[in-house]
């Protein structure tokens, strides 16, 4: 049995919880036929131990990088959910890990930003080696069109990123889509979300 910490000393996004149900939307029906989901960046947990509750079909599979993994196995311990796997240390750049079953789904959130470029392009690299060729990668987060913002608010988030990380930075939808075809990948729905938000949905 594990030692719980107190859910009210574990890293929290009010992000996470923004966003979750209106994410949860989307994921329903894109993933309703799929059985197990990779979360690239899974942070505090917030997100999969939600999703995991509310889409008992899926198993979700969490992951981030290895310094991050203490703080987000501790919230998965409060969950006893039998569709949520142990968190798994992910880094993009590095073999990622291998699993039993085939993996039909990736879903990311609030990740690209953060990443740098050859970050994002393994990223795809990655989705493209590892995801069935019947599944799917959902991404959430901030996009830049025809190299504008979509929002003022936008603009002054992409220059905090670039203050704390030069290779950080909000990206364009472009781009993106182009590291998706290069790994066979289409996007089929592109939807504006709260706060400035996109949900993209790719599939092979």
């Amino acid at each position: 049995m594990h030692s719980l910490i107190p859910l009210s000393q574990l890293p929290f996004s009010q992000a996470c919880e923004n966003n979750k149900s209106a994410i949860l939307t989307h994921l329903t029906q894109w993933f309703n036929h799929t059985s197990h989901v990779l979360e690239i960046g899974s942070g505090t947990g917030q997100h999969c131990t939600y999703f995991a509750q509310q889409l008992g079909h899926l198993h979700w599979h969490p992951s981030d990088q290895a310094d991050n993994l203490i703080n987000l196995q501790a919230r998965l311990n409060h969950f006893a959910l039998p569709n949520l796997s142990p968190a798994i240390a992910l880094d993009v750049q590095q073999d990622w890990p291998i699993f039993s079953h085939p993996i039909d789904a990736i879903f990311t959130a609030n990740t690209l930003h953060i990443m740098s470029k050859p970050l994002v392009e393994a990223f795809f690299a990655g989705c493209g080696k590892h995801v069935a060729k019947t599944g799917g990668v959902a991404i959430y987060g901030p996009f830049k069109y025809s190299g504008k913002f979509t929002s003022d608010s936008n603009q002054q988030f992409d220059h905090w990123l670039k203050e704390q990380n030069p290779l950080s930075g909000v990206r364009d939808i472009e781009w993106i889509h182009t590291l998706a075809q290069q790994q066979g990948l289409t996007l089929q729905q592109d939807i504006t979300m709260p706060a400035n938000n996109r949900m993209l949905y790719f599939s092979f």
